[in-house]
């Protein structure tokens, strides 16, 4: 298009652009294509690749790193990724399933851990003879019990710390988080560390809840939720204390161009304004009025 809209200028104008110009013009548009440079965002992590086998695992699953790029391109999406120690994913079972009728399904906790992948601490848990992670509550510690279910009693349930039941089920104030989006799709809502929502109130067949946000969501009252604040609270308080821990993290450093002082979003050094000379004021003379006889 661009080149059609340049021959064109070429009939109606001939004399005005001359021939080198057409060809200079034609060779950058042939060596500067137009690509579509993906953005950030979108549902899309530019910072690490996990290799997911076909059934679920309890495996650290291995990690290719991307360091800000695209994995199609290899083009530079996200400047301030690089760099980080190497880690292990694993792979968190989202969905707290449990008995639609009957007493609840218990799970025994066998391990709290840290995961490098995400804020919040991990925990391995049992569940008859199948093991899987979940997100950890503050005061989760190996050997705890810990119960899943999905009736809606007509009595609102007294849960535990860690306890994952139906938003219908548990009363105004408890502290939640891993809330389903709809009922069966599995924790989607609160993950970081240290994060929580809190059970308002009930709106007919709906439970609005206050989010970290402080925003007021209204959930199905089936959506599962787990009962408890995520724990590595202190994560968001801690420093991070010298650059090398922050390229640790995975966050590489600016380029190192711009300086404090100097540049052109950067302070100036201008010298300092001239000497204010201050005076009290000086109080003038009214100016004397002249009367008359005569007429104007």
């Amino acid at each position: 298009m661009a080149l059609n809209r340049l021959f064109a200028s070429l009939v109606i104008t001939p004399n005005l652009i001359a021939r080198r110009s057409v060809h200079v013009a034609a060779v950058n548009f042939a060596s500067k294509p137009n690509i579509d440079k993906p953005k950030p965002g979108l549902g899309k992590s530019y910072r690490r690749i996990v290799h997911f086998p076909d059934e679920y695992t309890v495996k650290p699953l291995e990690v290719t790193n991307l360091a800000g790029r695209d994995p199609v391109s290899g083009r530079v999406i996200a400047k301030g990724i690089g760099g980080g120690i190497k880690h292990k994913f694993h792979w968190i079972d989202w969905v707290r399933d449990g008995p639609t009728e009957g007493p609840p399904q218990e799970e025994k906790v066998i391990q709290v851990l840290e995961d490098g992948c995400r804020t919040a601490n991990i925990a391995l848990v049992a569940v008859g003879d199948k093991l899987k992670y979940i997100l950890a509550t503050e005061n989760m510690k190996a050997g705890d019990i810990i119960k899943s279910s999905r009736v809606l009693p007509r009595i609102p349930v007294r849960a535990n710390e860690g306890d994952a039941y139906v938003l219908g089920a548990l009363p105004s104030g408890t502290v939640v988080h891993s809330i389903e989006k709809e009922p069966g799709q599995g924790g989607l809502y609160i993950h970081a560390a240290g994060t929580f929502g809190t059970i308002l109130r009930r709106q007919d067949d709906r439970i609005i809840v206050q989010m970290p946000s402080k925003r007021l969501f209204s959930f199905n009252q089936l959506c599962m939720a787990v009962v408890g604040r995520l724990s590595n609270i202190d994560h968001g308080d801690t420093p991070i204390g010298s650059p090398q821990r922050n390229r640790w993290l995975g966050n590489r450093p600016r380029s190192g161009l711009w300086q404090r002082k100097t540049g052109k979003h950067g302070r100036k050094i201008k010298p300092p304004k001239p000497v204010k000379e201050i005076h009290l004021p000086t109080q003038k003379s009214l100016p004397a009025i002249r009367m008359t006889l005569t007429k104007p």
